[in-house]
């Protein structure tokens, strides 16, 4: 009887064990209690620099937890190799626009698909892209180099045409600061764990097909359910995005999380409630919440001499954000396409608020969070420009709708 006792006892604290879920906050000194609802792989937080190329890192980072998701070894594919060879294809754009046309370091998550079924891929080793002498990537001088040479292109100075040879001139640059690449990538050779690779068939390799990954987004403008070239100007290559409900996008979000499916997030990062040192991202109900001042502290002081909760360091109430006041900010422009993100699972806090887990490519010493922050379903919402997701991750109903 008392071996059965001891058994039942070790049995019970096994049970309390497994469904005692660990707390943990934000930062130090904050208030705020979260457990993990869902957290999926994701390979190392990386750092884009001085660079606008968050759209590569994140649309990469999200391809390399799809490819832990099918089971295969984890990869650290390379950013600037996508970046170099979607600079060529913004050039080209650039020029058929008669220089009407955007042209910078900015890009979209389907840059990284367009890039990878036309040039391949390779690893982080393989192509570096620091060509220029710097140990992290800066793209200030090469961006004002290629984008003087394409505004002399369009000038047409040679019979008022193009020369044959201006993709060549425009690619000698991008790869004196990137790294050369030949002409025919089919003869770039490199190895992996022994076995020789080309971009192509590393492609192969990595067993993902790029026709799988669509683009979600949710505004009023457009119809619903279905495809539009979404207005923004990082977008150069013109690619659509399913429009759905925001109730419907929402719910995307959180039913790919849950059945193991991590996605690209597109957002506005311009908010007094988003702040990456404090790895959060909020949308309070009452602004005075977020202030600049003393940041650190725990309460603030109002005009009226009465204490205010600090949004940073515990949960207030905050927003809910409607289709229509998400459209108006758009129109507006107080929603722009700011920052390419990668979303890998979900934590709730004390309250029961819910937050999605956010993996930022700004480096691991940004904040107590080793580079990641939490963005609260209220901010999600309303400053959403939109997200990559595998087809699969949709609910059957939606993929009928959008005949996928």
């Amino acid at each position: 009887m008392l071996q059965i006792l001891k058994w039942l006892i070790v049995l019970l604290l096994a049970t309390i064990s497994m469904f005692a879920q660990e707390t943990f906050t934000n930062k130090k000194g904050s208030k705020y209690e979260f457990t993990t609802i869902k957290d999926l792989e994701a390979t190392p937080v990386e750092n884009q620099n001085r660079t606008g190329t968050c759209w590569s890192f994140s649309s990469l980072s999200f391809l390399e937890s799809e490819i832990i998701r099918k089971g295969h070894e984890p990869v650290n594919l390379s950013e600037m190799y996508v970046v170099r060879n979607a600079y060529l294809g913004k050039a080209t754009n650039f020029l058929r626009m008669n220089g009407k046309f955007n042209f910078g370091q900015g890009g979209a998550f389907h840059d990284s698909p367009w890039v990878i079924k036309r040039y391949g891929i390779v690893p982080e080793h393989v192509y570096m892209g620091l060509n220029y002498g710097y140990e992290e990537h800066n793209h200030n001088e090469m961006e004002k180099a290629l984008l003087g040479m394409l505004e002399a292109f369009n000038e047409k100075p040679q019979n008022k045409k193009l020369t044959s040879n201006w993709k060549k001139a425009f690619t000698e640059v991008i790869d004196a600061y990137l790294g050369d690449l030949p002409d025919d990538l089919h003869n770039y050779n490199f190895k992996v764990d022994g076995k020789t690779y080309n971009p192509y068939t590393y492609a192969e390799e990595i067993g993902l097909n790029m026709d799988d990954y669509v683009g979600l987004t949710s505004f009023t403008h457009h119809p619903y359910y279905d495809a539009f070239v979404l207005e923004v100007p990082d977008n150069w290559a013109m690619q659509t995005s399913y429009n759905i409900p925001l109730d419907e996008m929402m719910e995307v979000m959180e039913h790919a999380l849950m059945n193991g499916y991590t996605f690209a997030w597109g957002a506005d990062v311009s908010e007094k409630g988003f702040s990456a040192r404090d790895a959060m991202a909020i949308l309070p109900e009452d602004e005075n919440s977020i202030q600049e001042k003393n940041r650190d502290n725990l309460t603030f002081k109002s005009k009226d001499g009465e204490e205010v909760p600090n949004a940073f360091l515990q949960p207030v109430k905050e927003k809910w954000v409607t289709p229509a006041e998400r459209q108006a900010a758009f129109d507006e422009q107080t929603t722009t396409d700011d920052h390419g993100l990668h979303i890998t699972g979900i934590v709730k806090d004390q309250l029961g608020n819910k937050y999605f887990i956010v993996k930022n490519s700004w480096g691991t010493d940004y904040n107590d969070r080793g580079g990641y922050f939490y963005a609260s379903f209220p901010y999600v919402r309303y400053k959403t420009i939109n997200m990559m997701v595998h087809k699969d991750a949709l609910p059957k109903s939606l993929k009928k709708k959008l005949n996928l």
